[in-house]
């Protein structure tokens, strides 16, 4: 194997541990958020993405991006949650065209109730990925991240890794 063969199964290596921890905690997630709250981790998502933007909500096309959605997915899910009650749309006061989502009084309460089992399976879940000697590296590097800003008024939640 050559130099350039070996950057990429480095890359390859790389790709494979991302999607193995990935699918793990999206797998356990999407468990227990279906079980306990009725949503999905993509709706958790989106309406975690709109909780933690100032002023509380976005354009479509930055939700999907937020939610790594394409455009027209994120329209059928915010349409979704729409019809649920969870998030509403508004036109944008300065550009008419522009419609901007954001969350209900109930969809708040809803990723309010649903963020507790979210924090503890991502914890339970990394945990677990951590046991996996294979996967450890990428889990420890996971939890050496810093959080991001938080939006105002919620505390800051205590690391992913407990």
């Amino acid at each position: 194997m050559g130099i350039a063969d070996d950057a990429v199964e480095i890359r390859a290596h790389g790709w494979r541990t991302l999607a193995a921890v990935h699918g793990l905690i999206e797998t356990a997630l999407e468990r227990a958020l279906q079980t306990e709250h009725g949503i999905s981790v993509v709706e958790y998502t989106v309406m975690d993405a709109l909780n933690r933007q100032d002023g509380w909500h976005m354009r479509m096309r930055q939700l999907a991006r937020a939610a790594a959605l394409s455009n027209s997915a994120t329209t059928r899910l915010v349409t979704r949650l729409e019809d649920r009650g969870l998030l509403t749309r508004v036109l944008c006061a300065d550009d008419r065209r522009g419609i901007y989502t954001e969350l209900t009084p109930a969809g708040m309460e809803l990723l309010a109730r649903a963020r507790p089992t979210h924090d503890t399976v991502l914890r339970l879940a990394l945990d677990e990925a951590a046991r996996t000697p294979e996967l450890a590296p990428l889990v420890d590097a996971l939890r050496g991240l810093s959080p991001g800003p938080e939006p105002a008024g919620e505390p800051a939640p205590g690391p992913a890794g407990g």
